[in-house]
Parts: structure tokens; sequence; C-alpha cells
């Protein structure tokens, strides 16, 4: 792997329009948490839990993407599918904001999981096969921030009374600006090392084989319980304390952003100490932090107790993802690494999707205070797969290679 201060300044120019591109893919995710209930529930005459109907869309198109992004980087190129896929989202954000019903936005949805599923693949196979931990927790960091002012733009935007179509627009703007620059650098892309690097191994192995393995399975699933309570908390946080809680949403919708904010630092900082510290017991320690803000979100026994639990849980999940991501090749084998990837990160969108969903019908039927113990539960099995998933990765991770 290449460390930071070896790289030429062509590929520092490459790595900061990639963590550009999930600052892009940060955004919907900030955007929906504020724009969904009341604003766009109310525009088309909505339940609470259709909410689902759109989270599914963007999980097929984003799983189909991701499942498949390995190949398709090693068929067109890194640069080819960045630009394609931005493209695309771009147009989803714009079909967002002309929706003139709830169907038609359902299906744009499946555009912007496209793009998300193409751009989370492919970058995540690039930096893995590529760099430290170090630059890629600062590209996850990257997410954070666009899911950092996701909340913060929705929310300006309402309050400004242009209405929450307008978020979109804006959103859509900053894709395009997005696809220009994956275009200009498309030939950095294809002749840097690690598109090479990392095609050649991958095609050693089938989807099969890999799948044979129980470090895999138990690795998905970890993937969709630690994504489902990201997203979860992302998600449902806003109607929990502004519609069952009583707190306005102009404190409602910064305090959401301070979840992902607080992310964001998380990220940051075990970036910067990424190769100094142990990684098993930072994140072992992160998903007990986690079940402690689960804790505290849950009790509420006063709505900044409920706000403190919901910035730790954004503090303590941050640094789990990346170094997962990371560490596949030495819990896989270098075999097996790029097929188990795409898995991951195929069933880390189905977590986006299905564990919200999930959590927006229970909410509609048995009340919006059910969002706390349904996350501490989330966090709790996500705590536990980590663990098994240590012990069997002593057994599998020869056979991987």
């Amino acid at each position: 792997m290449i460390r930071a201060r070896t790289l030429s300044q062509k590929q520092w120019v490459t790595i900061g329009i990639a963590y550009a591109g999930f600052i892009v893919l940060g955004l919907p995710g900030g955007l929906l948490n504020v724009a969904w209930s009341p604003y766009v529930r109310n525009t088309f005459g909505l339940a609470l839990d259709e909410l689902g109907a759109l989270l599914i869309s963007t999980t097929v198109g984003y799983f189909l993407a991701s499942f498949f992004s390995g190949r398709l980087v090693g068929r067109f190129g890194v640069g080819a599918l960045l630009v394609a896929g931005t493209l695309v989202g771009a147009g989803g954000l714009a079909g967002y904001a002309l929706a003139p019903g709830w169907p038609v936005m359902v299906a744009f949805g499946l555009l912007v999981g496209v793009s998300s599923g193409a751009l989370d693949g492919g970058l995540n196979i690039y930096f893995a096969a590529v760099y430290g931990p170090r630059l890629m927790n600062w590209l996850h960091a990257s997410f954070g921030i666009g899911a950092t002012l996701g909340p913060l733009l929705m929310t300006s935007v309402i309050k400004a009374g242009l209405g929450w179509r307008w978020g979109y627009v804006v959103a859509a703007a900053a894709s395009l600006m997005l696809v220009a620059a994956f275009f200009a650098t498309r030939d950095c892309w294809r002749v840097a090392p690690p598109a090479s690097a990392s095609s050649a191994p991958q095609r050693r192995v089938t989807a099969r084989e890999t799948l044979r393995l129980p470090a895999v399975w138990v690795g998905i699933a970890l993937f969709l319980a630690y994504t489902g309570v990201e997203m979860t908390t992302g998600q449902w946080t806003f109607p929990l304390f502004t519609e069952a809680r009583g707190v306005p949403p102009e404190v409602a919708g910064p305090w959401v952003s301070v979840f992902w904010g607080s992310f964001t630092i998380g990220r940051l900082l075990f970036g910067a100490f990424a190769h100094r510290i142990a990684v098993e017991r930072v994140i072992r320690a992160c998903l007990a932090g986690t079940i402690i803000g689960t804790l505290l979100l849950t009790w509420n026994p006063a709505n900044g107790v409920g706000l403190l639990g919901l910035a730790a849980i954004g503090f303590a999940l941050a640094p789990v993802f990346p170094p997962l991501v990371t560490n596949t090749q030495q819990r896989m084998g270098p075999r097996h690494a790029a097929n188990a990837i795409g898995f991951q990160i195929g069933s880390a969108s189905l977590g986006i999707a299905l564990l919200p969903a999930l959590a927006g019908v229970l909410a509609q039927r048995l009340g919006l205070e059910v969002i706390g113990p349904f996350l501490l539960a989330m966090a709790l099995l996500t705590f536990a797969l980590y663990e098994i998933s240590l012990r069997l990765r002593s057994d599998d991770a020869g056979k991987a290679g």
C-alpha cells in the first residue's frame, strides 16, 4: 500500500476528488432526514412508514451497483465508472426536485441508489487495494461531512421559505460539478497503479467460492447491522425529537447535524492515529460506546440527555466501517478480498434501507418512541457479530488466501 508521504501531486488531486465524491455521497441521506417528516410527507400525503418504499428503491440500485462494482472497474476502469455513476446520481437528485408525485420520486430513488453504489463500491475497492487505513478513514469521514451538511442545507432552505425541493436542486448541482471533476481526471484514474493492481487477483475465484467462507456471511451480517444502526439514527431521530418529544425543528435539525458532525470528527481523529493504535480494541470500544449512546437516547429523562446520546452514537460509530473494509484482505485473503468487499458493501446497502424501513413500520404501529429500543437492540447485535467475526477470522483467513 502507498503511504501518504510518498504520494505524487497528481495522486493527491485524485484523492481530493474522491473525498469530494464521498461528501456528495453523504448529502442525500442528510437531506432526507429533515425533508421527510413532515415536509415530503405533507407534499404527497403520505403515512410515516411509506418512507420504506423510497429506501427500498435506492437500496435496489445501490445493491446492484456495489455488488458488481469490482467487475465494472475491471471492465471499464475506475474513471469511467465514477463519471457515469455521478451523472446518474445528478439525474436522480434532479428527479427528486421535480417529481410530481410520490411514485415518480420513488422511481428516481433507483438512480440515486445506482450512483451511490457505484461511487461507494468503486472507491472502496480502489482505496482498500492501494492506500492505508489513514486515507481510507478520511475517505469515509468525507461521507460524514456530506451527511452533516445535508440537514443544515435542508433546514436553511426550508427556513428561507424555498421548500424542500430546492435542497435537492443544490445537491444535483454539486453532483454535476463532481461529474466534471471526474471527467477531467479520468486518465489519472485509469493509469494510476490502484486500478490495475486491484483487478488482476480478483478474477481467480468465483463469487460462489467466496460465499463458502463462514467468515464472509458473518461479515455480511455485520455490515448490514452496522449501517442499519447508522442510518436509522440519522433518518429517524429528527421526527423522534420533533414529533414525539416536542423539540422545535430549528433545534432538532442542527442536532441531527451534530450526530453527523461527531461522526465525521471521530473518523478524522481515527484517521490521524490509525497507524498507532490496535484496530480491534478501538472497534470493540466504539461498539460498546454505541450501546451506551443508544441507552441514553432511549432513557431520555430530559431532551438534553437524549441529544447527548445522539452525539455519542455518532462519535462511537465513526471508526468502525473503514477499518473493517481495509482489513478485508487480511481477514479473507487477497484472492477473495474484492468479492468480499463487494458483498460487504452490498449488504451495507441493505442495512441502509431495510432496517430504517423496519424502524418506520414499528414507529407507525407502536409510536416513534420505539426508535430508541430498536437502536439499542441493533447495537447489541452489531457488537455480538463483531465478536463472532474475530473468532472466525483466525480459522478462515488462511483458507481465504
